[in-house]
């Protein structure tokens, strides 16, 4: 059986949010792994032992990025799949790019308020993620899981981290599929207006993460859209 490495990471709790998605939906991810159906010999997952690796680091601009660093120089995974939270989000936010930019007044969990500088003085304004954006909005559709593009994920910690990871990436001697994707609040209400169940939340992670596989071993051009 071939084995596809996958590390997501995520967060600690910060500001006073005691139920973070983002450290939660990737523990559930590494401990319960996801279905592939073993009858269906036409999905490209099939005989493909996907192994799934979490880590959370602190919401900090010194901290995350070497935090997940290490975690990469040991796994050497195929694909990674960063996420974040977004407060204010609806449904889940699948994020195009990440920007070469810090830009914020809000201190990190260190207490640093890093200014408006660049993360990288010699890098490239952005880097485009590399998951197959269509095909994970096609499997949200089918679990009826509300989603979003976003053009980027903002000037704070989360896209630093994106950014940073995306350099990585572009460095690697073989191909390595990487993205980040923000997550909402949980809320449990029936059909609320703001978060989403935590379960339903998982099932999202899920659906990245089969995706971004299935597109890693059967690469196709369509479904990658980041216009």
């Amino acid at each position: 059986m071939q084995e596809l490495s996958v590390v997501i990471s995520g967060f600690d709790p910060y500001e006073g949010i005691t139920v973070n998605p983002a450290l939660i939906v990737p523990d559930t991810l590494a401990e319960e792994g996801i279905a592939v159906d073993p009858n269906d010999f036409e999905d490209p997952l099939h005989g493909v032992d996907v192994r799934i690796h979490a880590v959370h680091m602190p919401v900090s601009f010194g901290k995350a990025w070497p935090m997940l660093n290490e975690t990469l120089d040991r796994v050497h995974p195929h694909i990674v799949i960063a996420t974040g939270l977004k407060q204010a989000a609806r449904g889940i936010l699948l994020e195009r790019c990440a920007i070469n930019l810090k830009d914020t007044t809000r201190p990190d969990a260190d207490n640093v308020i890093p200014g408006q500088r660049l993360i990288d003085a010699n890098g490239p304004a952005a880097y485009w993620t590399g998951l197959p954006l269509r095909a994970i909005l096609n499997a949200f559709a089918a679990d009826d899981i509300p989603a979003s593009l976003s053009s980027d994920a903002g000037t704070f910690v989360c896209n630093a981290l994106f950014y940073h990871l995306q350099a990585w990436a572009a460095r690697q001697p073989r191909p390595t599929m990487c993205g980040f994707v923000n997550l909402p609040p949980v809320n449990e209400q029936p059909h609320p207006q703001h978060g989403l169940p935590l379960a339903q939340q998982i099932t999202a992670g899920r659906d990245v993460v089969r995706e971004a596989a299935r597109y890693y071993k059967r690469p196709m051009g369509p479904d990658i859209l980041i216009p």
